[in-house]
């Protein structure tokens, strides 16, 4: 079970909603998948202009635990307003943060992001932020008292999957709130790897949307951190230099 403040979830896959091809796609692929938990740009949802095409009621959004994003933010300011208005809209309390510092690579801006998710707590939010695979961050977001660390695994969209393994353990060893590895996946086995290191949940999007079947694709993502997370629940064997038969040669008599 995957707990964030006061929500529980029974799927560890978060999926983005962006970049699919058509909403029928959508749709089929948010449902093999098995996922809870649909996140979405607030900046690009016209949420009060009803005359405005909508996924969320395709979606049949009622079925599903929303986590708006603060995509497009520069500034802790923005991410604020940004959040105030999809809590107004009546989406969701529970906010993912991101502040962008660079639009070249997208990569988090560190400091706006501890400055937004202090803001947005004392605003009651439940916060999941966005950040970088920094250890140190972590920590200070932790200590501010964030409800879940999400650090990347490689840049947003690039498919390159975990280009930092040790540091991604290291957050997950130390943390003592949900660690959700979010961006930069791009294959089951990247989605694996991620669960297999001992994180407590994936939020992708490009890798499902981008594929070339995106419905085969969300179920091989399912089904990939459901293998991942059971095998780090059931523990790996130690990986060692020589070979170690699997079978005792003590007691052969050939």
């Amino acid at each position: 079970m995957l707990k964030v403040g006061n929500y529980e979830f029974s799927s560890r896959l978060l999926l983005g909603t962006g970049k699919f091809p058509d909403f029928d796609i959508q749709k089929e692929a948010v449902k093999v998948s098995g996922t809870e938990i649909l996140t979405f740009a607030v900046r690009r949802m016209n949420i009060f202009d009803p005359d405005q095409p909508n996924f969320l009621e395709k979606l049949d959004a009622e079925n599903f635990t929303l986590l708006p994003n603060t995509a497009g933010a520069k500034t802790a300011e923005e991410a604020v307003r940004i959040a105030k208005l999809a809590k107004a809209s009546g989406l969701c309390d529970m906010i993912k943060v991101e502040v962008i510092g660079d639009f070249k690579t997208l990569l988090p801006d560190p400091l706006e992001t501890l400055r937004a998710s202090e803001m947005l707590l004392e605003e009651g939010f439940t916060v999941l932020p966005y950040a970088s695979d920094d250890v140190i961050l972590a920590q200070k977001l932790e200590e501010l008292g964030v409800h879940a660390i999400m650090p990347g695994a490689s840049p947003i969209g690039s498919g390159l999957g975990i280009i930092n393994p040790l540091n991604i353990s290291l957050i997950i060893e130390q943390a003592n709130i949900p660690v959700i590895v979010d961006a930069g996946i791009g294959s089951p086995a990247d989605a694996a790897a991620a669960m297999e290191l001992g994180a407590d949940g994936v939020l992708l999007n490009s890798a499902v949307s981008g594929a070339d079947d995106p419905v085969k694709m969300a179920q091989a993502m399912k089904l990939a951190i459901e293998a991942g997370r059971l095998g780090y629940e059931a523990g790996r064997i130690p990986k060692k230099r020589y070979a170690s038969a699997s079978s005792p040669l003590e007691g052969m008599s050939i």
